[in-house]
């Protein structure tokens, strides 16, 4: 048996500071990058004024979109502030009519678009859940694999809200969620109407409350994490430190 020749030990290569040709890794960086923010809220909560605003601070005083699902409730706002948008309205809520009208707004160069709300695209009229029932009627009743909780036309509609070249800030209605413990019913927190866990799609969740309170319960950017606002001004309280952040860039490596 031949024998193999004793191991060469050698250096550890040195890291380099740019990327090697070829690979697949880049440099991070936040260039480019726009901003996902939902708002939820009760009825009453100020989602539409506040959602407003900051869709106007991220515009940064350009004209915007509005996808109005609340009979035209955001068209009462226009002008106040400085306030300009366009506005489409809806009454059927296919999500796959969303993805259409979100390619619409991104060919035509808006740079923010305001979903008011994201709720009906959930269980409104054709929404989400009234497309599943149709699905499972036409297989006997039985809802079937892949279909659960409309998860095909759910991420269709996602993936077009992260893909739009512009900022989104979308709102959605939310209720009082309860468990029972030990037989009584214990109020648990809010919850938004759409498919369970839909705000770790954002950058930033935020929530506000009947005393129209601001409490961001989510955020990549840390100069509003768990920030608490009293009747907040959207683009200078949100956008603002948003922006600010997205457009940052990141702090050198250390040698």
């Amino acid at each position: 048996m031949s024998q193999l020749p004793p191991p060469t030990r050698t250096a550890r290569p040195t890291p380099r500071d740019d990327t090697p040709q070829g690979s697949p890794f880049q440099p991070a960086s936040k260039a480019g990058r726009k901003a996902r923010l939902s708002i939820q809220g009760m009825s009453g909560s100020g989602k539409t004024w506040t959602g407003l605003s900051i869709a106007h601070g991220l515009s940064e005083g350009r004209k915007f979109a509005v996808i109005d699902t609340e009979s035209g409730a955001a068209s009462l706002y226009a002008g106040m502030g400085g306030i300009q948008f366009d506005s489409v309205s809806m009454d059927r809520y296919d999500p796959r009519d969303l993805v259409r009208i979100l390619d619409a707004a991104a060919q035509a160069g808006y740079p923010t678009v305001f979903v008011d709300s994201l709720s009906h695209f959930w269980k409104g009229t054709d929404g989400t859940l009234a497309q599943v029932e149709k699905a499972s009627s036409r297989y006997g009743g039985n809802k079937f694999a892949g279909w659960k909780d409309g998860t095909p036309i759910q991420n269709d509609m996602i993936a077009a809200i992260l893909a739009y070249p512009g900022h989104v800030v979308a709102s959605m209605r939310s209720y009082t969620e309860w468990v029972l413990d030990g037989g009584k019913p214990q109020r648990v927190g809010m919850r938004p109407e759409q498919r369970k866990g839909i705000e770790y799609e954002f950058d930033v969740a935020v929530a506000m409350d009947l005393d129209n309170q601001l409490e961001v319960l989510k955020s990549r950017c840390p100069d509003l994490n768990r920030a608490v606002i009293k009747r907040p001004n959207g683009a200078r309280d949100i956008a603002g430190p948003l922006l600010a952040w997205l457009k940052s860039n990141p702090e050198p490596a250390q040698p």
